[in-house]
C-alpha cells in the first residue's frame, strides 16, 4: 500500500490501520524528517520524498516504483478559504488546480502500477456544499471532485477509484487552520453533531481501509462528517 501525504493526520492513521491488518507500506511526502518519523511509527518498508503536485516528480516516482501495489491513498493538499475581498488570486489558482489535477495525475501514472481490483482513495470535503462567505472556491471543489471520481473510474478500470468527503476532522491541519479557535470548534461540534463527538483520523482511516478491501466499490463518494450536514454546525 502506498500513502501519499502519509506523514501526519489521516494519511498516517490510515497507514497505521493498514499495517495492523498486515499491509506493507510505502510512505510519500514532502518533508524528509516528518516522513522518516512517520515511517518508523508504522514500520513502513520504504519512503519517498517529493511534491505530489509537481507532475514531473509524480510521474518519475511511479515510473521508478518497484513492483505493483494494491492500493494508493492520497491525502496531500489542503483547503483554501478566503473572502473575495481578501483573496490572494495566485493562491486561489493554486487551490483550484491542486486537488483535481492531483487526482488526474495519480490516476494516470498509477493505473499501470496498481493490481486489477486494487484502488485509489482520495480525500475531498463536505463543508463547501452550503453557500457561505469565504468558502466559494472550496464549494467548487466539493462539487467537482465526485464527478471527476466517477469519470476516472471508467477510464482506469479495472483499477478502482473512490473519494472520501470529510467534514471537520480533528487533525493537525484543522489545528493549523483554526488556531486558537480549535477547542471552541471541538466543543461546538461535540454538542451539536448527532454522534456527540468530533470525527477523528481513525474514523476516516476505517472508511479508507474498507474502500480498499471492498472490491465492488468504485466511482463513489462517501461522506464522513458525523452528521454535520444534517445540523447547523
Amino acid at each position: 500500500m502506498l500513502v501519499i501525504g502519509g506523514s501526519a493526520g489521516i494519511g498516517l492513521e490510515t497507514a497505521r490501520r493498514a499495517r495492523a491488518e498486515g499491509a506493507k507500506l510505502v510512505l510519500a511526502g514532502r518533508t524528509p524528517e516528518r516522513l522518516e518519523r512517520a515511517a518508523t511509527m508504522v514500520d513502513a518498508s520504504s519512503t519517498a520524498t517529493f511534491d505530489a503536485n509537481d507532475s514531473s516528480a509524480l510521474e518519475k516516482f511511479f515510473d521508478n516504483l518497484d513492483g505493483p501495489v494494491d492500493h494508493v491513498m492520497v491525502t496531500a493538499g489542503g483547503p483554501y478559504y478566503s473572502r473575495l475581498v481578501d483573496m490572494d488570486f495566485a493562491e486561489a489558482r493554486r487551490a483550484i488546480q491542486e486537488h483535481p489535477m492531483l487526482m488526474v495525475g495519480v490516476a494516470r501514472y498509477a493505473m499501470d502500477k496498481v493490481r486489477p481490483g486494487g484502488g485509489l482513495v482520495f480525500m475531498g470535503g463536505t463543508s463547501g456544499r452550503n453557500p457561505a462567505v469565504g468558502v466559494g472556491l472550496m464549494s467548487a471543489m466539493t462539487a467537482a471532485l465526485p464527478a471527476l471520481t466517477a469519470s476516472l473510474a471508467l477510464e482506469i478500470a479495472p483499477v478502482r477509484i473512490n473519494l472520501i468527503a470529510a467534514g471537520f476532522v480533528d487533525t493537525p491541519l484543522s489545528a493549523s487552520l483554526l488556531g486558537d479557535g480549535l477547542d471552541e470548534r471541538r466543543e461546538q461540534l461535540a454538542e451539536k453533531l448527532p454522534i456527540s463527538r468530533v470525527v477523528t483520523p481513525a474514523d476516516v482511516a476505517s472508511l479508507a481501509v474498507h474502500l480498499m478491501t471492498n472490491t465492488a466499490v468504485t466511482g463513489a463518494t462517501y461522506d464522513i462528517d458525523g452528521g454535520q450536514q444534517l445540523v447547523s454546525a
